[in-house]
């Protein structure tokens, strides 16, 4: 996770190398993103009944050719293959849904949320050492020569997924663990499972929004490139002290009440960036703050599945649950690119992003994070069922309406050339894959 983390320091170097626009990395980054999300639930399903190891070692080939090739990219479209579809793949199998679900079942309950901390802590720890020395690469070998190091990282990370190969969970008296597409019917019906993919959606587009354009916002605003990748260097070591104390706390009080006030936090720092005037010192003040909400919502939420669901189908279930992180992740890293394009500033997103923390918050109050058949014997009447439906439908329109809104917008406001209509194009066919939003 550490490499993905440092995407955000090439998108200034390889948009002036190649002469592609802001929103054509970003839809390359976005796409990465899609990829990954609509794979994460196969990856997860696939680890669930051949073992994870096997997952992860395929996930790691898939991420090196990604970067290999993206170092010889010269189009927007030999970038956004590279980087956007192969890495994508690679990401679905060696990334959080198969990681922390082979972790979440090696510990007992009581533990599990402290261990899921400190496993997303030490990814954070990866991001605060790579991206400023990515940064030097950079400046001294140039974009295309440093992504060997990513490379290099990679293939050791690859080399250690031994210790995560699965092992036989404790059987339980759930009737539904045998059988994927049973739970997830049982899933899609629970209310507080769909209000958790709304909600993550949130998580999604905040990190990669912030992660891929927080420097190139930055120097807009007059910020030199050792402050933009010192930023992001921050975030990451803020949210390893972050991510550990969440764990601490997650164990000891409500996981939904914390979440719903780590993305209250969020909503008021992003929108403090805006109308607080930039300087270097609140650049990294703010990007403490972020950092110690960054990616603390990752093992709260993992530990309410497994809490919801148990740990036989946790690949499966977090694989759903971080496709609606991806489908956010998606927006925040493409709309972000394609509003700037537009706008030659990044304020509108930032107080979008404001605004999504708070909803967030909101729906993080009415999330039940009890195992599911215990709040399904509470709630057997019609009236639950379907308000149950009710969510899940409007989860979905919700969506796509988001989704669909943002092609309509860019269609309006941005002059049409061939390049964004390729990318246009390209988003229309990413939406109607198997399984996509519009599949």
């Amino acid at each position: 996770m550490g490499v993905r983390s440092t995407m955000g320091v090439y998108l200034d170097p390889v948009v002036v190398d190649l002469g592609i626009s802001t929103g054509s990395f970003g839809f390359a980054i976005a796409i990465q993103n899609l990829i990954w999300g609509l794979g994460q639930p196969v990856a997860g399903a696939v680890a669930d009944r051949y073992g994870s190891a096997r997952v992860l070692v395929v996930g790691g080939l898939l991420y090196i050719v990604g970067l290999s090739t993206a170092g010889v990219a010269n189009t927007s479209a030999g970038l956004t293959i590279s980087l956007g579809l192969v890495t994508g793949l690679g990401l679905a199998g060696l990334s959080f849904a198969v990681i922390l679900a082979s972790v979440g079942r090696l510990v007992d309950e009581s533990r599990r949320t402290a261990v899921l901390a400190t496993t997303t802590a030490f990814g954070s720890l990866g991001q605060f050492i790579l991206v400023p020395l990515t940064q030097n690469a950079i400046d001294t070998f140039g974009w295309r020569k440093s992504l060997i190091f990513g490379v290099a990282l990679i293939a050791l990370a690859t080399s250690a997924v031994r210790p995560l190969r699965s092992q036989d969970v404790a059987p339980t008296t759930r009737p539904d663990k045998a059988s994927g597409p049973r739970i997830l019917r049982v899933a899609f019906r629970h209310q507080s499972y769909v209000l958790l993919l709304i909600a993550f959606f949130v998580c999604g587009f905040h990190v990669t929004f912030i992660g891929l354009h927080l420097p190139k916002y930055l120097e807009d605003l007059g910020q030199t490139s050792r402050i933009a990748a010192l930023a992001l260097a921050t975030i990451g070591l803020f949210n390893i002290g972050g991510t550990m104390a969440i764990g601490w706390l997650g164990s000891r009080y409500s996981n939904t009440k914390l979440l719903a006030i780590l993305y209250g936090a969020r909503g008021i720092i992003f929108a403090c960036m805006v109308f607080i005037p930039m300087t270097p010192q609140f650049a990294l003040f703010s990007s403490a703050i972020m950092g110690l909400v960054w990616l603390s919502t990752v093992p709260l939420t993992s530990a309410i599945v497994l809490k919801q669901f148990g740990p036989e189908r946790a690949g499966l279930l977090f694989g759903f649950v971080f496709l609606s992180h991806q489908i956010g992740a998606f927006i925040g890293s493409y709309g972000a690119g394609v509003y700037r394009d537009a706008y030659g500033s990044y304020s509108g997103y930032w107080w979008l992003a404001a605004v999504l923390g708070l909803c967030a918050a909101v729906i993080h109050l009415f999330i039940n994070e009890d195992p599911y058949d215990q709040v399904a014997q509470r709630n057997t009447g019609i009236l639950s069922r379907l308000w149950g439906a009710r969510k899940t439908v409007g989860a979905t329109v919700s969506t796509i309406a988001v989704l669909i809104s943002l092609g309509i917008w860019s269609y309006l406001r941005i002059e049409a050339d061939g390049d964004l209509l390729q990318q246009q194009a390209a988003v229309i066919c990413a939406l109607h894959l198997p399984f996509g939003p519009l599949g």
